[in-house]
């Protein structure tokens, strides 16, 4: 008889990390927002309603930069996991797994509707994961783009100086500058948690190969 489990603790992990999120969220909204009138009064302009702050360049391209990145190294993980490999991470198939098996796309009882539809429905779904992960990037460089070029053009104007059109935005240092910065902090925390899984281990973690597997053993328990 399957075990009956209450909705938190069925859900507990992803709840957790949304209320870990949500609370963030209002720190950066509110800490960002009085940063930024503290700032615009060097320049004897009146603060802004947190409204209008929702609205600036300031906060699109602080959240925006970040969701960039954040997106950016999951969907690149996703799809690179498919043929790369890692003797000894946890986070890696075995070195001698086939990169795609074709049981996976028989339907099952309990299989998702998409498998037991099949073609086009099918096509889609098998690549689901990495199709939204990669939209969700795109949608967010292009808001970090955006708020980042009127937060520029803000600064620009506070100070007397140029503006610059949207499109030739895309080569400024300083757009480029927000996007590598968090790009390689993504990237170096990926490497770290495919290295140090050959190594270390966590008990009770789905992250982690067994306490008592070899350094060697590849994938999960």
């Amino acid at each position: 008889m399957t075990k009956k489990y209450s909705f938190l603790y069925r859900n507990s992990l992803s709840l957790v990390f949304l209320l870990l999120m949500v609370l963030s969220f209002y720190g950066q909204v509110y800490t960002g927002w009085k940063e930024y009138n503290e700032f615009i009064a060097n320049y004897d302009k009146p603060a802004i309603t947190l409204g209008s702050y929702l609205q600036s360049g300031h906060f699109l391209q602080a959240t925006f930069e970040n969701w960039e990145s954040e997106f950016l190294q999951m969907a690149l993980f996703v799809v690179l996991t498919i043929f790369l490999r890692q003797l000894g991470s946890s986070e890696s198939k075995a070195c001698d797994e086939e990169a795609i098996d074709p049981a996976e796309l028989e339907p099952k009882e309990d299989s998702p509707w998409p498998v037991k539809k099949g073609g086009i429905f099918l096509s889609v779904y098998k690549h689901s994961l990495s199709i939204v992960l990669f939209l969700v990037f795109v949608i967010s460089f292009l808001l970090h783009w955006y708020g980042s070029w009127i937060d520029f053009n803000d600064k620009q104007s506070l100070e007397q100086k140029p503006l610059t059109s949207f499109l030739n935005f895309i080569q400024n240092k300083k757009f480029w500058f927000e996007s590598f910065q968090n790009w390689q902090s993504e990237f170096l925390s990926i490497f770290a948690i495919i290295f140090l899984s050959i190594y270390l281990r966590q008990i009770g973690s789905s992250q982690s190969k067994a306490v008592n597997e070899s350094n060697s053993k590849t994938g999960e328990n």
